[in-house]
């Protein structure tokens, strides 16, 4: 008899015997240990998304006023900055997605007063009539101070294939550029160090739809399917269980 095919155990349970093949177990133990893995999986990106939703909700607990010279601060930290806008070498960021409405995410490049530059999201364009015909974004390039929150640049789940060179015509369409894309476009190697991006606040004027948010789904969730894999692991094992479990031939009928 093959080897996978013999009993590993065989354990008397009343009038019963619970005997399951080799192969059977190993399959069944391999299935639940990737189903409690993927639930694991899940209770840490519950963690993560915690964090960064208590990050983005504790945002603007303070302001900071930020020129080339700022280091590095925390995601989603409220900001002010004094400059101008540069209106001539905007980004269009494409494959943004609003109210299940495509359209694009506006960077616009911000000289700072004392020097350096820094990219600021006015928000959300809808896509025109075609790609073809690329929306009008003017803004006035007069001094201001303006508010936001700090960012990442937009990034995808998975990247696919080689990104394209960014090159003018202005405003330049990009899938997901990096800000090291968008500086390399601009020729410009002067930035703050204090993010890659600012959100520009909602009530801050010469913006579009900014209707920001910690991204991705909320750590319930994450928690929600946790739970359901750690049922499917537990209804595989009962259904292991209760497969293996045989009329004990020994016993009269």
């Amino acid at each position: 008899m093959n080897g996978f095919e013999q009993y590993i155990v065989s354990i008397k349970v009343g009038s019963r015997v619970f005997a399951p093949r080799a192969f059977t177990t190993l399959l069944t133990l391999v299935l639940i240990v990737m189903l409690i893995s993927l639930g694991r999986w899940q209770l840490r990106r519950a963690d993560e998304k915690r964090v960064l939703f208590e990050s983005f909700a504790a945002g603007t607990d303070s302001t900071r006023l930020i020129d080339l010279g700022t280091p590095r601060l925390p995601r989603y930290q409220h900001v002010a900055a004094s400059g101008h806008y540069d209106q001539d070498r905007q980004i269009l960021i494409d494959n943004m997605v609003n109210a299940e409405r495509a359209g694009y995410f506006v960077i616009t490049p911000f000289a700072l007063a004392n020097g350096g530059w820094v990219l600021v999201n006015r928000g959300w364009v809808p896509l025109g009539a075609s790609r073809a015909v690329r929306p009008t974004i003017p803004v006035a390039s007069d001094a201001r101070q303006l508010r936001g929150r700090t960012d990442n640049m937009p990034s995808p789940g998975i990247q696919m294939g080689t990104k394209a060179e960014l090159a003018p015509p202005y405003p330049v369409v990009a899938s997901f550029p990096s800000h090291a894309d968008i500086a390399r476009l601009l020729r410009e190697s002067s930035w703050t160090g204090a993010a890659d991006l600012l959100l520009l606040d909602p009530g801050e004027p010469d913006g579009y739809v900014r209707n920001w948010s910690a991204p991705g789904f909320p750590p319930m969730r994450h928690i929600g399917y946790a739970v359901q894999w750690f049922a499917l692991a537990l209804t595989l094992f009962v259904i292991y269980v209760v497969t293996n479990l045989r009329r004990n031939p020994q016993v009269p009928a």
